[in-house]
């Protein structure tokens, strides 16, 4: 099967040999209801900042982040892109529009190349109708990133942009970071512009903001990658309470 841009090939599964965060969707079910779910869907890679599904569309089919990171993106009324949210490897995205048949709400793209697994809207159904915990994993997703929601909208109106950025940092590095000598890389490269987006805020005030965090000896910063040098500090600059093991 081919689709445009996308190189899609069925290849039989090995389990145990890719690894994805706990937290994650891919990362939390069993590893044999994980191993018969990525058995349903169509292998696939995808370049950097090609389109895996777009806002509006009326397709149906879910897909599951094996590798890499995509950025979730809506056009505002002012015709301004805004970053929704980043998800990376052990993540599913598409899930709405698999469950009420609505348009897409938005629009996920490669950053850096992917690899995935399509699946179908009609064998998801079938599969979460005989596998109760895929079922309960894709509610327990769904209800994740309603809270993600509703706190983003509460701390838009009640937090400084200082901390607003801080707790945006220190959930993608609780929930995608990999340690290093110094922390815990981030690993997903955001521009300035792109975490104005995610904290609601000016790309100068976010600058600032960017800046005394350094200054703070809570981050560094270069190419392609945040380092989060002390998360306990992070996360009590943010407000946040202690990680959760």
């Amino acid at each position: 099967m081919k689709t445009r841009g996308v190189s899609l090939t069925v290849q039989p599964e090995s389990p145990g040999q890719e690894k994805w965060p706990g937290r994650s969707f891919l990362g939390g079910i069993p590893e044999s209801v994980r191993t018969e779910l990525l058995r349903l869907g169509t292998r696939c890679r995808y370049l950097p900042q090609e389109t895996l599904m777009r806002e509006g569309d009326r397709s149906t089919h879910v897909v599951l982040l094996r590798s890499g990171f995509v950025k979730v993106t809506a056009c505002l009324d002012n015709g301004h892109e805004a970053l929704l949210a980043i998800r990376v490897g052990g993540d599913i995205v598409g899930e709405m529009a698999a469950i009420d048949d609505a348009p897409r709400s938005a629009t996920v793209t490669a950053c850096g190349e992917v690899v995935a697994s399509i699946v179908r809207e009609s064998d998801l159904r079938l599969f979460l109708s005989t596998h109760p915990d895929a079922a309960v994993a894709i509610a327990g997703i769904v209800a994740q990133r309603l809270r993600w929601a509703n706190r983003r909208r509460v701390e838009f109106g009640g937090y400084s942009v200082k901390v607003r950025l801080a707790r945006v940092l220190a959930e993608l590095a609780t929930a995608y970071g990999h340690r290093v000598p110094r922390g815990l890389v981030i690993g997903v490269d955001l521009t300035q512009p792109e975490m104005a987006a995610l904290t609601g805020s000016a790309e100068v005030t976010v600058h600032k903001a960017l800046a005394e965090l350094r200054r703070d000896g809570l981050v560094t910063t270069g190419y392609r990658r945040t380092t989060v040098l002390d998360l306990a500090r992070l996360r009590r600059t943010a407000g946040m309470g202690e990680v959760v093991p």
